[in-house]
């Protein structure tokens, strides 16, 4: 009855996410669920948006403990997709009608690399006739930076916080000066002041996370304004610190996942009209992760498109689904996903988050 009663208030309360984060009663997860594509419906429709992702370098400067291409990695077969690459991949997806795209690598800084992205962005563009959304997913930069790609064309941007609690980053992270807590929180704010969509998200199930701790990474996409969301359970990236320390204590994938759901279905009941991505990591741990996170208020997913040669050499965590499939088998595979749960794949659309509009209109 409880849960029946919190799910009817108009604004939930800390104690009340509280409640349901920690609820595992099978009937008030169904009560969450449906009242989770309740709001997603009545907010933003049953549409799914498509991001056509572009994987295009796993080379990275940073050095993070759970990461697969964290830049000490010594197992990784560094690769970066040259122009003519990116740009085939793009015209698929415009030609596959998607609608958007991402384009997504390890984080770089020098201007070649920036200089790189900018000429992609206005070349995408350019294929397109304008008609191709762009979100970049390329780490942390100076305004500058985000200024030029913004003004390329560019208009989305995902930039995950990992999680909010900050001694829990601490731990995720290396302290040598280069992975600041404080600095990913500047970067956010400079891209909303720059005028793009901004979009974050966290691991769910970090060894030494509590659901405190998730309850308050909601509280933050709040505080922050955020208009789309990319958060996924944590898996285990073999020979990275994390992975090696934390291999045999991580919790069930059952239970990674159930978290998982639950952050999806209350992100969309706190927040109602954010953009919420069904990641492949969900469907990492749960062959039905995907089609788990429409039902519970996601409305985005991300197919790889990443061209076939690279796609296993772009790999954050283990096991990453639907490396092996070419990108025409992956759009067979989620129409398929995204028919069963009865929603409708919104093809040709950019499908921005109307939260962004409402925020820009305030």
């Amino acid at each position: 009855m409880k849960t029946a009663e919190i799910l009817n208030k108009e604004k939930l309360t800390r104690e009340d996410l509280l409640y349901l984060m920690n609820t595992e009663d099978p009937k008030d997860l169904n009560l969450i669920y449906e009242k989770a594509y309740e709001i997603k419906e009545k907010e933003v429709g049953k549409k799914v948006f498509y991001r056509g992702l572009i994987e295009f370098s796993n080379n990275c400067i940073k050095d993070c403990n759970y990461c697969g291409i964290r830049r000490s990695s010594g197992n990784v077969e560094r690769f970066f997709m040259d122009k003519k690459d990116i740009l085939e991949s793009a015209r698929w997806i415009y030609e596959n009608n998607y609608g958007s795209l991402v384009l997504q690598s390890g984080e770089r800084q020098d201007e070649e690399f920036i200089l790189f992205v900018e000429d992609v962005i206005k070349e995408i563009k350019e294929l397109s006739g304008g008609k191709l959304g762009i979100t970049l997913s390329l780490g942390e930069q100076n305004r500058e930076t985000y200024k030029r790609w913004f003004d390329a064309g560019a208009h989305r941007y995902l930039l995950r916080v990992e999680t909010s609690n900050k001694e829990l980053y601490k731990k995720m992270h290396p302290q040598d000066g280069k992975h600041n807590f404080e600095n990913r929180i500047i970067c956010l704010k400079e891209l909303r002041n720059i005028g793009f969509q901004v979009g974050t998200g966290v691991m769910i199930g970090l060894p030494g996370q509590s659901t405190e701790d998730l309850v308050e990474d909601l509280l933050f996409y709040e505080k922050l304004d955020v208009d789309m969301i990319g958060m996924g359970p944590y898996i285990i990236s073999d020979e990275t610190p994390m992975g090696e320390e934390y291999r045999d204590k991580v919790m069930s994938k059952e239970k990674r996942v159930s978290l998982g759901l639950k952050m999806i279905a209350l992100s969309r009941i706190y927040l109602k009209d954010i953009n919420i991505a069904a990641t492949t990591a969900l469907q990492g741990l749960d062959p039905l992760g995907r089609e788990k996170g429409l039902k519970a208020g996601a409305n985005v997913l991300m197919p790889i498109t990443t061209k076939d040669e690279y796609r296993a050499k772009y790999q954050l965590y283990n096991d990453k689904p639907c490396i092996d499939d070419t990108a025409d088998q992956c759009k067979g595979c989620l129409a398929g996903r995204v028919k069963s749960v009865g929603d409708e794949i919104a093809y040709g659309e950019w499908g921005d988050s109307p939260h962004f509009f409402k925020r820009k209109n305030r």
